[in-house]
């Protein structure tokens, strides 16, 4: 039952991932300006209540600059993206916790040896938090939410599908490598790919993947052309998506060397190869996926399956960092 609950918590949150990402993509994030944990749960059901929601979405900056000539039926798209991302938090919050009481009450030798799923719950609680923190930045000085609580979000949300993952493989009793691969190695591998996303969110945050929609140049050159080398490392690097997109680069050419050397070290060794094969395509994949969400303008589909390409990266490569552990 544990196998199945924590399977199914696995690809709940994949979904809440990519709704959450069209939800950024289509500027829908803001327009429920109120938290309503429970009054929520039902969409506007007559046009008061529409009017309602639509009128507090008016009173918000991103309303007044951007969108003052929008309608209440282009307003209701925004609203359903929202809507829709909220809904399926409220129900990974209710079954990252009910069915381990059922569990519980039903098998409590065996649960109460082994507490830890309890964290899937107290990390999904966190970020529920986190996102309303996300959206309090954009409600009052802000056309958009904080580039940083944005990338805080996305975070936590790939924090509590890696542990959920770590536990699948642990209840599967997934076989180890015979023979191992430099710990330190990997772990400077997987720094790298948690830098690659945050840099991607921190990106995607500022809209910066509408600049320099060329490659392998950035408009020719090969730094951006409206920085110098000094904004490369000075204190406001994470508030300029030239260099973020520069830097965003970088890191997957780094991210394809740690790749070949990967693939080196498990040839000479003869570690199973299949799930290096898995992880090969994974980054591959994702880059090419960069590159065409980059050359097409950052297009809605391209955008949002270069989002859930991270997602697979950092799941193939936590399949081989369990399999490489004792």
């Amino acid at each position: 039952m544990i196998r199945l609950w924590l399977i199914s918590m696995f690809f709940m949150i994949i979904i809440i991932i990519t709704v959450g990402g069209l939800t950024r993509l289509t500027d829908s994030g803001l327009s429920i300006t109120q938290w309503e944990l429970f009054k929520g749960i039902l969409p506007p059901l007559n046009i008061d209540q529409w009017n309602f929601y639509f009128n507090e979405y008016k009173k918000i900056p991103e309303y007044q600059s951007i969108n003052f000539n929008m309608n209440i039926n282009d307003f209701k798209v925004i609203y359903y993206w929202e809507y829709a991302h909220r809904l399926i938090a409220r129900l990974i919050g209710l079954f990252a916790i009910l069915p381990l009481v059922f569990i519980y009450l039903k098998h409590k030798g065996k649960l109460i040896k082994d507490l830890k799923y309890l964290s899937i719950f107290g990390l999904v609680c966190f970020q529920g938090f986190i996102g309303w923190f996300m959206v309090k930045s954009g409600l009052i000085n802000n056309t958009d939410v904080s580039h940083y609580r944005l990338a805080l979000h996305l975070s936590v949300a790939l924090v509590v599908l890696s542990i959920t993952f770590w536990f699948i493989l642990e209840n599967f009793n997934i076989k180890k490598f015979l023979k191992k691969i430099d710990n330190k190695f990997l772990f400077t591998f997987l720094f790298l790919i948690v830098v690659q996303i945050i840099l991607g969110a921190l990106l995607a945050g500022l809209n910066g993947g509408l600049l320099f929609n060329t490659w392998p140049s950035m408009d020719g050159n090969l730094l951006p052309s409206d920085i110098n080398k000094f904004d490369l490392y000075n204190s406001q690097i994470l508030n300029n998506p030239s260099v973020i997109q520069f830097y965003h680069r970088l890191s997957a050419y780094l991210l394809i060397i740690f790749l070949i050397i990967l693939n080196i070290v498990c040839y000479l060794k003869r570690i199973e190869f299949w799930s290096i094969t898995i992880l090969n395509f994974a980054i591959l994949f994702q880059i090419i996926l960069g590159i065409i969400t980059l050359l097409t303008g950052v297009k809605i589909y391209y955008a949002s399956l270069h989002q859930l390409g991270s997602v697979f990266v950092l799941i193939s490569f936590l399949n081989i960092y369990y399999r490489n552990t004792n």
